[in-house]
């Protein structure tokens, strides 16, 4: 069954690995404009009071939404994530290009 949702019933959602930590929310989703298809999340994540934070792109196929704890969950624990390709808020990469956007999804999908 299909089911769908609005983007900003999503936006704010927390995000938490398998083992139950927290590790962010969803600030905003990326769709390609020629499919129409959500490309990546992306994850604020780090930080203290939201200094410091980092943004992440996730791949949607590397999130599960769990309808029952209303969060996203990522098969990655906390210390890889910290290791991840991250852009400052106001400095947000080309995910249009073909070299970051394999680097990233290699990064998430196995």
């Amino acid at each position: 069954m299909t089911t769908l949702l609005s983007a900003d019933s999503l936006t704010g959602n927390e995000v938490k690995n398998f083992q139950g930590e927290s590790l962010g929310e969803i600030k905003d989703f990326m769709l390609d404009s020629n499919s129409g298809r959500v490309e990546y999340a992306v994850l604020d994540f780090g930080g203290f009071m939201n200094m410091g934070n980092k943004y992440f792109a996730v791949p949607m196929q590397a999130l599960q939404l769990d309808t029952q704890e209303k969060c996203y969950k990522i098969n990655q624990p906390k210390e890889r994530l910290e290791q991840a390709e991250g852009f400052d808020k106001d400095n947000w990469p080309n995910m249009a290009d073909p070299k970051w956007r394999a680097n990233i999804n290699s990064f998430y999908i196995s």
